[in-house]
Formats: C-alpha cells, sequence, structure tokens
C-alpha cells in the first residue's frame, strides 16, 4: 500500500479535464515557475498523507455528479513525482470504471529506469493527460521555469508514440511567453504530434500573489500585467485553440 502527500482537494472542478471532476492536488514540485500561483505545493515532504484507497474513498462520495463525462483529476504540484501512489490510485479507480486525467507539466520525465516502465504501466490505466507546454524557447523556458525543456517536449512525443490523448496548455504570461515567434513554434511542434485532442491558452493572472508574500518569496513578476483579452485571442488564433479531431 503506497502514500502520498496532498496539498487540497477540490469536490468540483470544472476547469480540469471533461465534465464535472474530483481533482487531487499533490503536494511537490520541482519547478520554479514564476506565475506559480501556488507556490506552497512546491516542497515535497508537506502536505496530508493518504493512501490511495483513502483517497478513492474520499472522491466516490462525487460519484453521483460527474455524469458520463466526469471523474477524477490529479494535479499538483507535479503529480508524476510520486509515481508509485498514481500507478496503485488510477489502477483502482479504473477498475471501478471511472475516467482518470493526469495534470503534469511533464518535467519528472526520462526513458530511464525505473521512472519510464512505471510510467508505462501508469499509461495504462489513464485516459488523458493535461500537458502545460509553457515555452518552446529553451532559453526562455529555463528563467521562466528554473528548468530546461528539452525531456518534457520528449514526453509530448513519447504520449504521441502511444496514441494518448493529450490537451495541450499553454500559460501566456506577457513578457516571458507571449512571442509570437514562440507561439508559431509551438504551433508547429503540436502539429506533429498525432494525439492532441485540444489546444488551450490559460491567461496568467495574479490571484497567487500573496502567497509568494505570506512564504517571504520575492514575486518575480512584479508589475507585469495579465495580458489584454485581445492579446489572448491572438495567441489562440496562432496556436489553433479549441477542440481537435
Amino acid at each position: 500500500m503506497t502514500t502520498c502527500r496532498v496539498h487540497s482537494l477540490e469536490s468540483f472542478g470544472a476547469a480540469d479535464g471533461p465534465g464535472v471532476r474530483y481533482v487531487i492536488f499533490l503536494q511537490g514540485c520541482r519547478m520554479r515557475c514564476q506565475f506559480c500561483h501556488n507556490p506552497d505545493t512546491w516542497e515535497e515532504a508537506a502536505g496530508t498523507v493518504y493512501t490511495a484507497e483513502e483517497l478513492l474513498s474520499r472522491a466516490l462520495r462525487y460519484r453521483n455528479y460527474w455524469g458520463s463525462q466526469g471523474g477524477i483529476t490529479v494535479s499538483g504540484g507535479e503529480p508524476l513525482l510520486q509515481m508509485d501512489f498514481l500507478l496503485e490510485f488510477f489502477t483502482l479507480a479504473k477498475e471501478k470504471g471511472i475516467h482518470t486525467v493526469l495534470d503534469t507539466a511533464g518535467q519528472p520525465f526520462t526513458r530511464e529506469e525505473p521512472f519510464f516502465g512505471k510510467l508505462e504501466k501508469l499509461m495504462k490505466v489513464t485516459d488523458l493527460l493535461l500537458l502545460d507546454l509553457k515555452e518552446m524557447n529553451p532559453e526562455r523556458h529555463r528563467r521562466l521555469t528554473g528548468r530546461e525543456n528539452s525531456n518534457i517536449l520528449e514526453f509530448a512525443r513519447y504520449l504521441s508514440e502511444i496514441g494518448k490523448p493529450v490537451w495541450i496548455r499553454h500559460v501566456l504570461v506577457p513578457e516571458r511567453s507571449d512571442f509570437i515567434g514562440d507561439l508559431q513554434a509551438l504551433r508547429a511542434f503540436t502539429e506533429t504530434l498525432a494525439n492532441v485532442k485540444r489546444i488551450e491558452v490559460l491567461p496568467y493572472h495574479t490571484l497567487g500573489v500573496f502567497k509568494w508574500e505570506n512564504m517571504g518569496i520575492k514575486y518575480p513578476l512584479e508589475g507585469i500585467r495579465p495580458p489584454e483579452p485581445e492579446r489572448v485571442r491572438q495567441a489562440e488564433e496562432i496556436l489553433g485553440c479549441g477542440e481537435r479531431r
């Protein structure tokens, strides 16, 4: 029996996959995104400890609200840092006929063992991934997140290889991830993938700034305002947002 560390739970998520979803936000992330609205998820040793069975029992209380489209989404933090729990939890969920979604930035991805073998098993019990592609330019990606993006792009290619359905999401941050050339490059990259079902732009917001302040961390995007609606629409047009067949 494996355990996990949970940051928070949401009973009626409407923005984390299809339909109404029970959303589990796991603790721990090794990226340091400048726009992060939950920096309190970074610490891997924090959070509340649950077993997979305990969390599934909590989620099942809300099953009547999910309808034919909803289910369970595991987000973060970065859920792939708790791979053993994910594998057990999604296996139990699929035994109950539950639709499973994994919301990830893909940063831990490697084809090395033991990670890759566990990931292959996890994909067999994962119905859909929400994959955050934050920047195509490597230098700008490192500035924005503190990490490189080569393994993240390789993760996207792997998911295409196995035909696993993916929704691509891009956080549009003025002066950080809102460059026409980079958006065009992201569009070109997604068009090389055979498994992309939807592309979404998530406009940068400042709702989590107070958490940085409470944690005593200097907010790196001070003075940068959310993008104007027209700019969001332009980015959506460049990326070809919406449903894909």
